[in-house]
């Protein structure tokens, strides 16, 4: 979810950390039923502080020209000796990529009720508790975001 979010695997992975210790300094007390719901609160707590703090430092970045280098790692681009054909690996490449630009494209509140229904497993009322809403708004944003996803990957179901 946070990697969706941010795009970049590292900041994705710098905010799940912070969620965890969080969960871990303030919750561990509490029933473990419990830090599921907590632990995705918190997540999208994180996630929403960095998108605060990455427009921030856009507007400052623009203010002074920078610009964004891409690091890219080069080993990415080695293909993979136990891939299958070339055509099938292409077929999932392209609808894993539209899959991605999909999810990134829905509003935060959409993206974040399907992946924690569809991909975390959370039932309503947990996912409603996460999000810090009611369950009207999570089968609201969850039944619009899966319309949405239907739609662009029509194309791409097998």
């Amino acid at each position: 979810m946070a990697q969706f979010a941010t795009g970049n695997r590292d900041e994705a992975l710098d905010i799940v950390q912070d969620a965890m210790l969080a969960l871990a300094r303030h919750y561990s007390r509490r029933d473990a039923e419990e830090w599921g719901p907590l632990f995705h609160r918190i997540l999208q707590s994180r996630i929403r502080d960095w998108y605060r703090r990455r427009r921030t430092q856009n507007r400052w970045l623009a203010w002074l020209g920078a610009n964004d280098d891409n690091d890219e790692d080069p080993l990415a681009a080695l293909p993979d000796p136990a891939a299958r054909r070339p055509e099938e690996q292409l077929g999932h490449t392209r609808a894993g990529t539209a899959l991605e630009a999909a999810l990134g494209a829905l509003p935060l509140r959409q993206q974040q009720a399907f992946l924690l229904r569809a991909w975390e497993g959370l039932d309503v009322a947990a996912t409603a508790t996460a999000m810090g809403c009611s369950q009207g708004s999570v089968k609201t944003h969850y039944s619009r975001a899966v319309h949405t996803l239907r739609d662009q990957l029509e194309d791409h179901r097998p």
